[in-house]
């Protein structure tokens, strides 16, 4: 079992001093900006010019500066743009303001396992990843409370990276749900599998088939809407609390049956299969290659897909139905992430 690291083995100290620059105030970025800050450490926020987030960052208490004069007044310079976005950055203003003994670091390790950018060899490069989106971070901490994460140390010329880690990851409430240490290559390949396969393309893809298989057998779209993605929450939510024996425990036994006995024959040996294509081509880097080929092109491919799923009919089901559940926060995710 791999140690747990919690507030006990932190040192906040390491950071006293220093300035760290959050550069984007995104999901990641603004959680932890503002998480740093009001745990005692200097943060100050880079951003490109003309950028929509500045004032948000600036209301927040923020002082703001260009990326290349974030970088330079900075220690410790945490790198919270996309992941596509990150090479052009780090040419334009990130590489030309690092010196000898500053500190990257990185919320996932895309950019660096895949070598998008290659960063200088006398800089410490870091990851702290926290396991949740950035509002749960924020949350989360907010209320005494902190979501899991994960470090790791790709260099470490100072010998002192990984208690900049552990510092960074207490500083945002890491360590008090635990924090776990890894590599940016095992990080990065089981997070894109973990996306692809199960959490995001394999539950959407999932919800998506159940629907579609009973609308086309002449059951309602309400009902299909009810069985194959509202419920979904309600067994999730069983089994984040208590695995999946838990949620078993939790559920009929005529649901018990059909899941030990179907469940299996729907995510058959095919299935698994098809997953392990997938996890070779990310971690042969195909996957990679190809996303930035996308990025490259102009998310074409991505925004026609993207597209297509708005209108897929479980959508429009979906929107009448969670429209009668007062008891449902509504949520504009769309506009909520614009406003960072």
């Amino acid at each position: 079992m791999a140690k747990i690291y919690t507030d006990k083995d932190a040192d906040l100290g390491v950071l006293k001093g220093k300035t760290c620059a959050v550069i984007g105030f995104g999901s990641q970025g603004h959680a932890h900006a503002l998480n740093l800050k009001e745990s005692g450490v200097k943060v100050i926020i880079g951003l490109y010019p003309g950028s929509k987030s500045a004032a948000v960052a600036k209301q927040r208490g923020f002082e703001v500066y260009d990326t290349g004069t974030a970088v330079k007044k900075a220690d410790v310079i945490f790198v919270a743009v996309p992941d596509t976005k990150i090479p052009a950055c780090f040419e334009k203003d990130i590489r030309p303001n690092l010196t000898k003994g500053k500190t990257l670091l990185f919320s996932h390790g895309f950019a660096i396992h895949f070598k998008t950018i290659v960063p200088p060899k006398d800089v410490d490069v870091i990851m702290v990843a926290p396991k949740g989106p950035g509002h749960i971070v924020r949350r989360q901490f907010t209320e005494g409370k902190g979501v899991p994460a994960l470090i790791a140390v790709y260099q470490n010329p100072s010998k002192k990276a990984k208690k900049v880690a552990l510092a960074w990851a207490k500083g945002v409430g890491g360590t008090r749900g635990g924090v776990i240490e890894t590599s940016f290559k095992e990080e990065t390949e089981t997070d894109l599998f973990g996306e692809q396969t199960v959490l995001c393309g394999g539950a959407s893809a999932l919800v998506q088939a159940g629907f579609e298989v009973l609308t086309e057998a002449g059951y309602s779209p309400e009902m299909a809407y009810f069985e194959c993605l509202h419920e979904l929450k309600l067994i999730v939510d069983l089994m984040n609390e208590s695995g999946i024996a838990g949620m078993r425990f939790s559920i009929s036994e005529t649901a018990k049956w059909g899941d030990v006995l179907i469940g299996p024959k729907i995510i058959d040996k095919s299935v698994k299969a098809r997953m392990k294509v997938a996890l070779k081509e990310i971690q042969s880097g195909k996957f990679a290659k190809d996303w930035v080929k996308e990025y490259k092109g102009g998310y074409k491919k991505y925004n026609a897909l993207l597209k297509k799923g708005e209108k897929h009919p479980i959508e429009k089901t979906g929107a009448k139905l969670r429209s009668l559940m007062p008891w449902i926060q509504k949520k504009n995710l769309k506009g909520a992430q614009a406003a960072y």
